[in-house]
């Protein structure tokens, strides 16, 4: 298909899945490359970074990174869009995305290393994925290398014994939530996805797919199940909501979760980065939480930020002032 994009990603990568919806949503032509022994050598000859998902277009240029890889395509391909014309709920739309890409990777990760089932799981699947129709002895192996080398990096995402409270607790409440939020609509904003269902979609179709989180979910929020499944083959049901039908349930999102939670993590983190400290820690919840400074957490900030400057220099300052006054997410963005 020369036409065709190819997505070189894994089904237990959150960002390459949250790329493949976005595909899917738009159906824009394109073959999903499981990165495996049989496909290496094409990645590594176009990936500038070791990092999936990595998009090949049509015309031969490569593209890395989740969200840089949906807005470079939403530019080419605009209809139907993934942001609301309001600017204040494009915002608010991106500003769950970025949640869910910075924080919601925390209990993913964190549940799918720190318990034994979901060791087991994720890297039998891993090994399978990756060394098709290879000697059983082999998979073996390759299960014990997996785990040898992921479960030390629960640190890098500020997992261990201290942090879990608020990490397992974050995730209950999100699920709860959105339990509340989904009960009336098939999408975060209304009748249709946005970025912010691409994003906290991909995280939570992991935890979905593992021992421990999955079976949470399914004792707890059957209605996220469900939305995790329309997300695999989303579809335009309906239009986009204003602020005031959405407000009642996803106000708690924005500010149980990315005010109290996300945003004071995150700002701690660069404020970390920009004093040359190696590590810091932020109360969260009432609980102290420790982790290894993060460079690229910063940068997203950054952007983040520089993107809530751009919006209130335009008509809609009162309009997103206003809303995240009530969140209690203004005093972090400014």
């Amino acid at each position: 298909m020369a036409d065709s994009y190819r997505i070189f990603g894994s089904e237990l990568s959150p960002y390459s899945v949250k790329v493949r919806s976005y595909f899917r949503y738009k159906r824009i032509p394109h073959e999903w490359l499981i990165r495996s022994a049989a496909t290496e050598s094409e990645f590594q000859r176009h990936a500038k970074l070791p990092l999936i998902p990595l998009v090949l277009a049509p015309d031969g240029t490569a593209l890395q990174d989740s969200t840089p890889i949906i807005e470079h395509l939403e530019r080419i391909h605009p209809e139907p869009p993934i942001q609301p014309a309001d600017p204040a709920l494009a915002f608010l739309s991106a500003l769950i995305e970025e949640y869910a890409d910075e924080w919601g990777n925390k209990p993913m990760f964190h549940y799918r290393w720190v318990y034994a089932p979901d060791q087991d799981s994720a890297a039998e699947r891993i090994a399978r994925s990756m060394m098709p129709s290879v000697a059983e002895d082999a998979v073996v192996s390759a299960i014990a290398t997996i785990k040898t080398r992921m479960v030390p990096r629960l640190a890098l995402v500020g997992s261990s014994a201290a942090t879990k409270d608020v990490i397992e607790g974050s995730f209950h409440r999100q699920l709860g939530i959105l339990e509340r939020h989904l009960e009336r609509r098939p999408y975060l904003f209304g009748g249709r996805p946005t970025l912010a269902d691409f994003g906290l979609y991909a995280q939570l179709y992991q935890c979905a797919t593992d021992p421990t989180p999955g079976a949470i979910m399914r004792a707890q929020a059957p209605r996220t199940l469900a939305w995790v499944a329309r997300m695999l083959e989303p579809r335009a049901d309906g239009t986009f909501e204003t602020w005031e039908a959405l407000q009642p349930t996803l106000l708690s999102l924005l500010r149980d979760e990315i005010a109290a939670i996300f945003l004071p993590w995150s700002t701690a983190n660069a404020r970390a980065l920009g004093a040359g400290e190696r590590t810091f820690a932020v109360t969260l919840a009432g609980t102290p939480f420790t982790q290894e400074t993060q460079k690229y957490h910063a940068k997203s900030l950054a952007v983040l930020r520089a993107r809530y400057a751009e919006l209130r220099a335009r008509d809609a300052r009162d309009a997103i002032d206003a809303i995240l006054a009530h969140a209690q997410c203004l005093e972090w963005l400014r």
